[in-house]
């Protein structure tokens, strides 16, 4: 029989048991189960709610239980549902009647509440710790390629030339932010929900704040009704999954650009690619091409908490047993994504010959002829616009924008001199974007030693 079975007459049918438990997928949490129980009847047991013997024998047996799990021998039962009900179970087993006392002042509401914001807790500090290790790695290419110049892109066309560099810098800003949001979400999960019952508290004397501080979180939760219905944090935290997992996409996406022979800009370790099983020459880049479909994974498990959430009436439902499922999953997505990721990033190998001759086209420096324009006082647009009439002329006539005379520069652009011919250069049009933030030699130098310094 069930440990909530009085009320019942007959037992739960197999099926109904098999659809209903959820010890598969929740097992997980058994440490921070028993990390909440053991502050529990300390509590009980300083509030005189059960005697200080039984506090230390539940402890105790608690302890035994973890090494059990942890060594593979303790036998899990659908028939009793969850990790909670496994371990009340087995310290009865042990204590009998003096084990069932762990579940005094406490529902299975707010046990679970405390659970998963205890593992979620865990999980962002390792996760931001992971994010650090992505960002150093991508800071190292930063580092060891500080010249090497590309093409920029807007709308997947030629746009100005930029470092590769700075390009990596900017990814790693994104996972900056992604550390943000992680390490501002993990203030909302910080919070105490034990003591909050199944929906409305206790009658018995508990002391929350002495849980509240035996188990590190900041404060309690102020009401008993949002504390037990509230996952909000989760769908915080798989949010936050989300966008990162997005930042890692979009530099997957950079990246199967990159290796194709059309760029031939960068080439990964074999380690992180695979064949093909009919064409012998191919060097596939699955892990970024994996990366692409887990991101849309993630964004299902998101998608399915909001959906799950949407409809419940307060408190409890057991719809919200199904959170564990969409939260468990984008957590293992996202770890895997930050295993994988930075020692393929640590091993790509550049081809910064091959960057740089993408970066010759001349059309990449028109920008620079404009911005010279409005150095001799032209109106900004008056420019933008002769500068265009002059690439079309060159078009018009097949030519690159640096193989025209200055008499032809000046059909188009009455006020250029011999300086504007000189304008082509990549090296110079990078040197020359030397303010905060841009992609100037000195400025990306600048951001190179911010980060180095940052993620020591």
């Amino acid at each position: 029989m069930a440990l909530w079975g009085g009320r019942f007459s007959s037992a739960t049918r197999d099926e109904v048991a098999l659809y209903s438990e959820s010890i598969s997928f929740d097992k997980r949490l058994y440490r921070h189960d028993i990390e909440g129980s053991k502050a529990h009847v300390k509590m009980l047991a300083a509030q005189g709610i059960i005697p200080e013997a039984t506090c230390e024998a539940i402890r105790a047996e608690l302890d035994n239980i973890r090494r059990r799990i942890e060594a593979g021998d303790f036998a899990y039962d659908i028939s009793m549902e969850d990790i909670h009900m496994h371990i009340e179970s087995a310290l009865i087993d042990v204590l009998g009647p003096e084990g069932a006392r762990v579940h005094s002042a406490r529902s299975r509401n707010d046990q679970v509440a405390l659970d998963i914001r205890l593992y979620l807790r865990d999980e962002i500090d390792f996760l931001i710790g992971e994010l650090r290790h992505f960002q150093r790695a991508l800071v190292a290419q930063a580092d060891a390629n500080p010249k090497a110049i590309l093409p920029g892109f807007t709308h997947l066309q030629h746009a100005q030339v930029v470092l590769f560099a700075h390009h990596m810098l900017a990814y790693v800003e994104m996972l900056d932010r992604d550390a943000e949001r992680l390490a501002d979400c993990r203030r909302r999960v910080n919070v105490m929900p034990l003591g909050s019952g199944a929906l409305a508290g206790t009658t018995l004397p508990i002391n929350r704040e002495m849980v509240c501080r035996e188990l590190g979180f900041d404060r309690v939760t102020r009401n008993s009704m949002d504390a037990v219905a509230d996952r909000d944090f989760a769908i915080e935290l798989v949010n936050a999954l989300a966008i990162f997992a997005m930042h890692t996409s979009r530099l997957s996406e950079d990246l199967i650009l990159w290796c194709s022979q059309e760029f031939n800009f960068v080439e990964l370790d074999d380690a992180f690619c695979t064949g093909s099983s009919l064409m012998p020459q191919k060097k596939n880049p699955d892990v970024c091409e994996l990366t692409r479909g887990k991101t849309a994974r993630v964004y299902g498990d998101l998608t399915a908490l909001l959906t799950m959430c949407k409809g419940l009436p307060l408190t409890y439902n057991r719809d919200l047993q199904e959170d564990k499922v969409a939260i468990f999953d984008a957590l293992d997505t996202v770890k895997m994504i930050l295993k994988v990721y930075p020692p393929m990033i640590e091993t790509m190998k550049i081809k910064a010959e091959n960057m740089r001759a993408a970066a010759s086209d001349p059309a990449l420096m028109a920008t620079d002829i404009a911005e010279k324009l409005v150095e001799l006082k032209v109106p900004f647009r008056t420019a933008h616009h002769r500068v265009g009439s002059f690439v079309k002329y060159c078009k018009e006539r097949g030519k690159r924008l640096d193989e025209v005379t200055l008499e032809e520069m000046r059909e188009t652009i009455p006020e250029a001199t011999a300086e504007f011919l000189t304008l082509f250069d990549p090296e110079q049009s990078v040197a020359k974007r030397d303010v905060t933030g841009a992609t100037g030699f000195r400025q990306v130098e600048k951001q190179i030693g911010y980060w180095k310094k940052a993620l020591a």
